[in-house]
């Protein structure tokens, strides 16, 4: 057993000095001033918080190490106070069949610093041709499926994946994006501002359009459905529309849609997919989350090398990292800066909420029975976020440099500490 004293601990929307009694499963007790004779973590000037879910990483291991790895990636999910994550299946080889999937999870299980659950392909090799053994797959508990880095082509296939994810009770977690809408080399949002800095541009249409489409065949299945990083106001409405219906979907957004926009591109480090839009999209993504139609926030880590990311700007690949600076960077300008959000809300949509939407059961919340999982911050602690200090692999952010409040000083996962400053 441990017990963390002298904290100020979210419980039920507001903070509170309460100590936490835990062991490797769960909440003890939680009161005022317990006294145990047990190893206790003194958390005077922290904030303790439950840890965070984020269902979109991209680990990269394995086939694609020089970049990340699962050790390294979860390192990094520590340090930003994540305990809980989702990792995408554009690894190789593809986790696609049973076979591969069991070496997979050993592998995460080996390598894992916090609670990690793999996605397993929508189709083969994620080529929009061939729909996955989803009964087998699940069977291995494993319920979320995602072709994640690229959309599913045709509605013919995504309407079979639905049919068979519903009977197994599991969920379609969709990247839509309609490769009709984007040219070859198009790297930034189609618009005035990126056309004359000389970028082909990629419309807002790319992403909506196939939501549009995947939102349909929900409707006419019934499924359960969840959409990958939403970046424009189309998309907002579309999910809107959706929820208003009855349909059972969910759709996420990350923190550099939540940040900045198109006249913010500099270079190959604001280079992403979906890419950064208008400024009147990115209000629809901050107002979208605020009204409920949209659910949470998350990541989309992905690391590259620098060598990658020192090509020209159509060459370069797509993404950023992200796990490290999420919660001070959101923390400090929409609880601190502009005041809009309470640190209740940014908790609820950086755990509670993608928790209770991808069934993690006792997780994502400070409350006696629930897994003994949080993250303590220093809220008051002021610093410049330094790619120096990342336990990632990849430096690959347009935030290096950024001052910052909101400081991750240790993550327990299990009861255990995984990461401490």
């Amino acid at each position: 057993m441990r017990l963390i004293k002298n904290g100020q601990v979210l419980i039920n929307h507001t903070l509170q000095s309460m100590d936490i009694l835990f062991d490797e499963d769960q909440i003890l007790d939680i009161q005022e001033n317990i006294e145990m004779d047990v190893e206790t973590i003194d958390a005077t000037g922290y904030t303790v918080l439950p840890g965070f879910v984020d269902v979109h990483v991209h680990l990269r291991e394995p086939g694609h190490e020089q970049k990340e790895t699962i050790k390294t990636g979860t390192k990094a999910a520590a340090h930003g106070g994540f305990t809980s994550i989702f990792c995408m299946p554009n690894v190789l080889p593809f986790p696609d069949e049973v076979d591969v999937i069991k070496q997979y999870i050993e592998k995460i299980k080996k390598d894992s610093l916090v609670h990690t659950y793999p996605y397993a392909c929508i189709t083969k090799k994620e080529a929009s041709k061939e729909v996955v053994d989803m009964k087998s797959i699940s069977e291995l508990g494993i319920h979320w499926f995602s072709d994640d880095g690229v959309g599913v082509s045709t509605a013919k296939i995504m309407k079979e994946a639905m049919i068979k994810a519903k009977e197994n009770h599991a969920m379609i977690v969709a990247h839509t994006e309609d490769m009709a809408y984007r040219k070859p080399g198009a790297c930034v949002h189609e618009s005035e501002i990126t056309a004359k800095k000389g970028w082909l541009g990629i419309p807002s249409a790319c992403e909506s359009a196939q939501l549009i489409r995947d939102l349909q065949l929900v409707q006419e299945v019934q499924s359960s459905y969840h959409a990958c990083h939403i970046s424009c106001k189309e998309s907002v409405e579309a999910l809107k529309e959706a929820k208003e219906k009855g349909l059972n979907v969910s759709g996420e957004v990350t923190v550099h849609h939540l940040l900045l926009e198109d006249k913010d591109v500099q270079g190959p480090n604001w280079k992403m997919n979906p890419p950064l839009r208008s400024h009147e999209d990115r209000m629809a993504l901050i107002e979208g989350l605020e009204s409920g139609a949209l659910d949470f926030i998350a990541n989309d880590h992905a690391p590259h090398t620098k060598e990658e990311k020192n090509r020209p700007m159509e060459k370069c690949p797509f993404g950023i990292v992200s796990l490290e600076t999420c919660f001070p960077l959101l923390y400090t300008q929409f609880v601190l800066r502009e005041k809009r959000w309470t640190l209740a809300q940014l908790v609820e949509w950086m755990s509670t909420k993608p928790a209770n939407r991808f069934g993690l059961k006792n997780t994502g919340r400070i409350e006696k029975g629930f897994a003994s999982d949080f993250v303590l911050v220093d809220l008051n602690q002021k610093y410049v976020i330094d790619t120096n200090d990342f336990e990632s692999m990849g430096v690959n952010t347009p935030f290096n440099g950024w001052e910052v409040y909101g400081q991750v000083k240790e993550t327990i996962v299990s009861g255990k500490t995984v990461w401490k400053g």
